[in-house]
């Protein structure tokens, strides 16, 4: 993992297409703007997080609801 330190208005460069300027940091939270093509997927990190969690969960079978709706009458 690369750590730089920034202040407000600074950028940093990801490849040739991908800039992140430091907007404005108040206390513990920094305003971070992100110039990139938009074939690039943005997803903030606790968004994908949540995301696989609910597709791990949609994954899950209840084997007795299972078991139920597969049993013939």
């Amino acid at each position: 993992m690369l750590v730089l330190s920034r202040k407000t208005n600074e950028t940093i460069k990801i490849g040739d297409n991908i800039e992140l300027r430091i907007l404005e940091v108040k206390g513990d939270t920094a305003r971070i703007g992100i110039e990139a093509p938009k074939s690039i997927d943005i997803l903030r990190g606790e968004l994908v997080q949540s995301i696989s969690e609910t597709n791990i969960e949609a994954m899950t079978v209840d084997m007795d609801l299972f078991t139920k709706l597969t049993k013939k009458e």
